[in-house]
């Protein structure tokens, strides 16, 4: 009798363990349209795409879905059927989720969860208040009598620095205070779609996460994209590299260092390079004693060598010149990430990209600004 009293009480036990569990992978709403209408469930998929995982219908206004259990948190979105505006975000962490959703208004509905979901809120609720406050400066700028008062339009430009540099430290801030949270990941995506931050700054970002929150399908998208794209911004440390140069000896670019440095990608068959070479022709020669030293990239192919040598003559190019011959697969065109030439990136004496892909009268300035 006794031993049959142990096993009711472990499988009561048990059972209790299996409801809670349930319990806690269950999402709950309210919502505001008809009954038998259909709300679609999707999950972030390891490709970085939404994957469908469920559909339910409304009944007595509520909906609900049996989440899956997941190992890490993961991105998941909720759908309405023939509602193409929008979508509600959640983090699937193993929690219960529930809340209240808007038909008319997705992005004003909150389903509460674990501390990544809240997380996430307010993540969201700070870039939206943010985005009211630059909208309402924006508006107040475009003024044409506040325009005429360079003392206000002055102010105005050094309140839109404030929000902008907040906005920058909310996003570093919740990174690093959350360094396991998908929410973390999402935010350096948004950091990267909208090119804020050198991609130093973003790579020592990544790098400050979790194993799993870099093992996530978002941390993979983002590791191949830093992968893939140098720190080349503006304030990061310019890529190295060395290639031959027209009589065949080995070039670096930190032997070719001055003071300043501009790198120069162009091609012979560039008519666009050609027609901008007498202007760096100009400068160099105007502030080569001064600090300035110039390394052309070309993009010729290994057919076209003599065409390279030859417009190295014929354009009067003095510097130093380097090239693999391997025209848009250019190893060092990949690196810096050039898509189109001339492209031109401007160096401290450190090595530091401190302006890009400049011509004409602006490179000029800029060269003047910085030796001068």
């Amino acid at each position: 009798m006794k031993k049959f009293l142990v096993l009711i009480l472990a499988l009561t036990a048990l059972l209790a363990c299996e409801n809670e569990s349930k319990d806690e992978s269950v999402l709950t709403a309210k919502i505001d349209v008809e009954d038998g209408a259909k709300v679609y469930f999707s999950a972030m998929n390891d490709q970085g795409s939404p994957k469908a995982i469920d559909t339910t219908i409304v009944k007595n206004g509520e909906f609900s879905f049996e989440l899956p259990k997941v190992e890490y948190q993961t991105l998941s979105i909720l759908t309405l059927e023939g509602d193409s505006r929008g979508n509600v975000l959640f983090i699937n962490e193993n929690k219960k989720t529930e809340g209240t959703i808007y038909k008319d208004s997705l992005q004003a509905s909150h389903l509460k969860g674990g501390e990544n979901q809240k997380l996430l809120y307010n993540y969201l609720t700070f870039i939206s208040e943010q985005g009211k406050k630059a909208n309402d400066l924006g508006k107040r700028f475009r003024d044409p009598s506040l325009q005429k008062n360079p003392e206000i339009a002055k102010s105005m430009r050094e309140e839109r620095a404030i929000l902008t540099k907040k906005e920058h430290e909310f996003r570093e801030n919740l990174i690093k205070d959350n360094p396991n949270s998908l929410v973390s990941i999402l935010v350096l995506s948004d950091m990267i779609g909208m090119n804020i931050n050198p991609n130093a700054d973003k790579k020592a970002l990544f790098n400050s996460l979790s194993k799993k929150a870099k093992s996530s399908p978002s941390g993979k998208k983002i590791e191949k994209y830093l992968e893939a794209n140098q720190d080349i911004s503006i304030g990061s440390k310019a890529p190295g590299f060395s290639a031959k140069t027209p009589e065949g000896e080995e070039l670096s670019l930190e032997g070719a260092l001055g003071k300043i440095t501009i790198i120069d990608f162009w091609a012979s068959w560039c008519k666009p390079c050609r027609i901008e070479n007498p202007n760096v022709v100009k400068l160099y020669n105007k502030y080569h004693d001064k600090g300035l030293n110039i390394i052309g990239v070309s993009l010729d192919k290994k057919t076209q060598k003599d065409k390279w040598l030859k417009a190295i003559e014929d354009d009067k190019l003095a510097w130093q010149h380097v090239s693999n011959l391997e025209y848009w697969n250019e190893p060092i065109a990949k690196l810096y990430n050039v898509r189109s030439i001339p492209a031109t990136f401007i160096l401290d004496e450190d090595g530091n990209i401190i302006a890009k892909n400049l011509r004409g009268k602006r490179l000029e300035d800029k060269i003047a600004e910085l030796l001068d």
